[in-house]
């Protein structure tokens, strides 16, 4: 019965992938009036609340529930769906976005929590594997189907993408609860213990800031400064976005972590992600020709495709307590409060060179994999 969860998780994950006005989501808004600096101050606000919401949800979600949990959050996210569709001002697309931050540090942890207890600890990695590359494949599916039939027609669009999370949320309903309720007090008590492990503990800590890095690298890299360096090459509007769903067809190749990870090691495989993504900055740095540059940005992305469910499956073999969720928090916001420092600094040089910016990013994939090093030297569970 538990087993079954995967499947549903996995319907979940390419449903949820599926957001039908993602290739226009700012034309979306600035076509209800709402300017740039807008959305910028909107997306700033909803990040900041995620920050804050992290550690309580998952707190929360320890004593509640995963099911309960992912239910609520599923709920709220079919909401912000339907509020984003019908917004027409800045306040409609900033309560769509507080409602997201919500979801959003409410699920952290607690979807890989329902998948990591619900699977077999051998078969983890592919599991985690299988609901990325689903995610990915939903976005790939919506966009070939916005490009086809929706076109200009955006409020379509987010009628559509309401209806996705939609049959999401009844898929939530069939979830079997893989939380033991009330095997704690109902205090602070479990938060501080599962802060306190988090703090004391060196090699999880160098972990969680290595994964910050090449994570930052390619999040910057890929969704924006590629499209800068592609411009630069001559290549058109047209070009530009065929690359950008061929990338994403690349990025389905994170399917295959597990078997990847099998055949060189796990310990291997995250020294070859930080080295692959170092390389490919140093290329966009030094080679300014189209051709290259693409295969640069495609290969950053199959690399964290790649690693992403690795780390994944890493950050709960070290969870050593029943508070997985609130755990995963902490994780998720020290990942976090470090990919945002370096997201600044990242545009501050971008603006003033972009082959700078992808030196900055040579050498954050450097340092990420310095500091892996030591974390295994410190005493990370990762299997050679």
């Amino acid at each position: 019965m538990i087993k079954r969860n995967i499947y549903i998780m996995y319907a979940i994950a390419l449903l949820q992938g599926m957001v039908f006005y993602a290739p226009v989501a700012t034309l979306y808004r600035t076509a209800q009036g709402v300017t740039i600096s807008q959305i910028t101050i909107i997306e700033s606000i909803s990040l900041i609340l995620c920050l804050l919401f992290e550690v309580p949800w998952g707190w929360l979600a320890d004593r509640i529930g995963y099911k309960r949990t992912i239910l609520i959050c599923n709920a709220l996210y079919f909401v912000s769906k339907i509020v984003f569709w019908k917004a027409g001002d800045f306040f409609g697309f900033l309560v769509e976005r507080i409602l997201l931050a919500i979801v959003c540090a409410g699920l952290s942890g607690t979807d890989v929590s329902v998948l990591y207890c619900s699977a077999d600890e051998k078969n983890s990695h592919r599991v985690f594997s299988v609901y990325n590359a689903l995610q990915t494949a939903g976005l790939l599916a919506a966009s070939l189907v916005h490009a086809i039939w929706i076109g200009a027609n955006y409020r379509m669009a987010g009628f559509m993408t309401v209806i996705s999370y939609g049959i999401a949320l009844l898929f939530s309903c069939m979830l079997v609860e893989v939380k033991h309720i009330g095997q704690h007090q109902q205090n602070m008590a479990g938060l501080g213990r599962s802060l306190k492990r988090v703090v004391t503990n060196k090699s999880l800590l160098l972990f969680l800031i290595a994964v910050a890095f090449l994570q930052q690298t390619h999040q910057t890299i890929t969704v924006f400064l590629s499209q800068l360096q592609y411009e630069k090459a001559g290549m058109s509007t047209s070009l530009i976005s065929i690359v950008y769903t061929v990338m994403m067809v690349f990025g389905l190749l994170g399917i295959f972590s597990a078997k990847f990870t099998r055949l060189t090691g796990e310990k291997r495989m995250m020294y070859l992600s930080f080295s692959v993504a170092a390389i490919c900055c140093l290329i966009l740095a030094v080679d300014k020709r189209a051709w290259s540059s693409i295969v640069a940005v495609i290969m950053l992305r199959v690399t964290f495709e790649v690693m992403q469910p690795l780390q994944t499956e890493l950050q709960n073999r070290q969870v050593a307590s029943n508070e997985r969720a609130t755990a995963l928090s902490i994780n998720a916001i020290i990942i976090d409060c470090s990919g945002a420092g370096i997201s600044v600094l990242f545009g501050m040089i971008a603006e003033k060179n972009l082959s700078v910016a992808f030196l900055f990013g040579f050498g954050l994939c450097f340092i990420g994999m310095f500091l892996f090093h030591l974390s295994g030297r410190s005493g990370a569970k990762v299997d050679r």
